[in-house]
């Protein structure tokens, strides 16, 4: 139990420590505020005894300018303690959020089995949380200082009302300290849940049109409402876990505040305590409900913030995919596969020279989605994979992204404009036209039209050429596309054929294109085509010979 502890504990600790100097400046602040108000009832007790008691205007004149001193020093050390600690948080949920970001988006590749949603609940709510704990540390350190303020001047009215204080308040949160693990494991599974839930909807929103083509979305919304129940009812245990325990909290901090008024009401009955002293109790004991309230809490609040940590230490902690590599090779434009194996491939064997427009049919969709997988991350693979004659995984990542780019199927697009989702870095210049013709996406609109977020405003055909676009611009020396015209027309695909070809296959750039796909149109521009199927190549050959003499082929690719 406490090894799967300290991920999150160290993350928690880290926090404390790069943000020492606001941390401490806004306790210290926080305590002299919990000193002063718990000074108050003090001070206004006194004024009745040396003051209203006696008839001596001097003294009632001295102790309200005391009074209302302790009121502008309450007000000042809150208002620059509060600044202190909320930019404390805020720093540290803005590093959280990056930190969570950048190892996610690594170039390197994170291992991990939690899902996009999922990780994005980490980088935003779990990152919040986390940066809570700083909130918690002085508020905990000013409750125990109104505590111990309050204690003292009960101990001096009179000690029996000191002392139950002092032995109440660690029974107490004793008590309520044992319930702790049972307020962590549920705060734990509601998060866990919550991003199951989270991950999911964001799966189901981003394939939402080919859900209704198929008909399937019926049973995807069947799949959310369980998995959304499920995080319903983790997230109802665990309110009704933490009501519980504040309710307790609150009733035994009441049940305590209401004793020493009782005992201090029989004091002043009895004479041994003035009228002052009486006040002074009952508006300590009024006081102390607070911060009573607050030590009580503390374990609920740092188990929010502990589930949060260690669930941001998860996926900090994971590791990468790729090694660190290093290999710088001078061309990006020859690829060689040879007798690899990954997932369904079975020793497959394939060369794109520096130039060459590739066509690749897969009759198994599995062998396309391991082609496409294996070039973007190669990891877990055999055989022989070189980047113009460097194994690809060896190859610096930031130098492999630059030399082949691998577009995905499934491509994001974000809010914005259509000239902002494909130039993303704005350095474009005329080569964006360029690129807008060849993928047909200068048909979708002006640059400067609007996107929302996931493109959810455009067809499925609108966002393939967008993101066929942004890859064109790119203008690495390889470039590989999965099935980038799939939701496209006949009349389009045929367009952007002809203008894959012409803008990267011209003889000025000897750009090398693989185009993984079954479209006629594409299949035709390309130099020549490899046929995969069980895993490995069975064919090949240009587009008009393979429809020839090949049936597998002709009824794959011929609509």
């Amino acid at each position: 139990m406490s090894r799967t502890r300290k991920p999150g504990t160290a993350i928690l600790r880290r926090a404390v420590a790069r943000n020492g100097r606001r941390l401490w400046a806004g306790t210290v602040l926080a305590g002299v505020y919990q000193l002063c108000a718990a000074l108050v009832p003090v001070l206004i007790g006194v004024i009745v005894d040396r003051a209203v008691d006696t008839g001596d205007v001097a003294a009632l004149l001295l102790w309200t300018g005391v009074l209302a001193a302790t009121y502008l020093v309450l007000t000042v050390t809150y208002r620059f303690g509060a600044r202190n600690l909320q930019r404390a948080i805020a720093r540290e949920g803005h590093l959280l959020r990056v930190e969570v970001a950048a190892k996610i988006l690594h170039p390197r590749g994170l291992r991990t089995d939690r899902r996009p949603g999922d990780l994005l609940t980490v980088s935003t709510t779990d990152a919040e949380y986390t940066s809570y704990v700083l909130d918690h540390i002085p508020r905990v350190t000013s409750a125990l200082v109104a505590v111990a303020v309050s204690a003292v001047t009960l101990l001096v009215i009179s000690w029996p009302l000191g002392l139950i204080v002092l032995v109440a308040t660690p029974v107490v949160l004793g008590v309520l300290h044992r319930t702790a693990p049972l307020v962590a494991r549920r705060v734990a599974d509601q998060q866990e849940q919550a991003g199951k839930a989270t991950s999911l909807a964001t799966d189901l929103v981003t394939g939402l049109r080919p859900l209704r083509g198929i008909g399937a979305q019926d049973a995807a919304a069947e799949r959310y409402r369980v998995v959304s129940r499920r995080s319903l009812a983790a997230t109802l245990r665990s309110s009704r876990t933490q009501n519980a325990y504040q309710g307790a909290s609150t009733t035994l901090s009441t049940l305590l505040a209401g004793g020493i008024a009782i005992v201090a009401g029989w004091f002043a009955l009895t004479g041994r305590i003035t009228i002052g002293q009486f006040i002074t109790v009952i508006g300590s004991a009024q006081f102390l409900i607070e911060p009573f309230g607050t030590l009580a809490i503390v374990p609920s609040w740092y188990a929010t913030a502990r589930a949060s940590a260690d669930r941001v230490a998860g996926v900090l902690q994971s590791p990468l995919v790729l090694p660190a590599g290093d290999a710088t090779p001078s061309s990006g434009a020859d690829l060689r596969l040879a007798g690899v194996e990954h997932g369904p491939l079975r020793g497959l064997d394939l060369h794109v020279r520096p130039g060459e427009f590739v066509g690749v049919v897969a009759h198994r969709p599995a062998d396309a989605e391991a082609l496409v997988r294996l070039l973007a991350v190669p990891d877990a693979y055999e055989g022989t994979l070189l980047l113009s004659g460097e194994p690809l995984e060896t190859v610096e990542r930031g130098l492999a992204r630059r030399l082949l780019h691998v577009e995905p199927h499934r491509t994001d697009l974000f809010t914005g404009t259509l000239a902002g989702n494909i130039d993303l870095r704005a350095d474009g210049g005329d080569h964006l036209p360029r690129a807008l013709r060849a993928a047909a996406a200068d048909q979708v609109g002006d640059p400067g039209s609007p996107v929302t977020e996931r493109g959810t405003n455009l067809s499925g055909g609108q966002r393939q050429r967008i993101a066929l676009a942004r890859a064109l611009l790119a203008r690495p020396p390889l470039l590989v596309l999965h099935h980038p015209t799939s939701a496209v027309d006949a009349v389009t695909e045929q367009a952007i054929a002809g203008g894959l070809r012409a803008l990267r296959h011209d003889d000025r750039t000897p750009y090398a294109t693989v185009v993984i796909t079954s479209s006629p149109a594409l299949l035709a521009a390309a130099d020549r085509v490899v046929v995969i199927d069980g895993g490995a190549v069975t064919a090949e050959g240009r587009h008009a010979d393979l429809s020839a003499n090949d049936e597998a082929y002709r009824r794959a690719v011929l609509r």
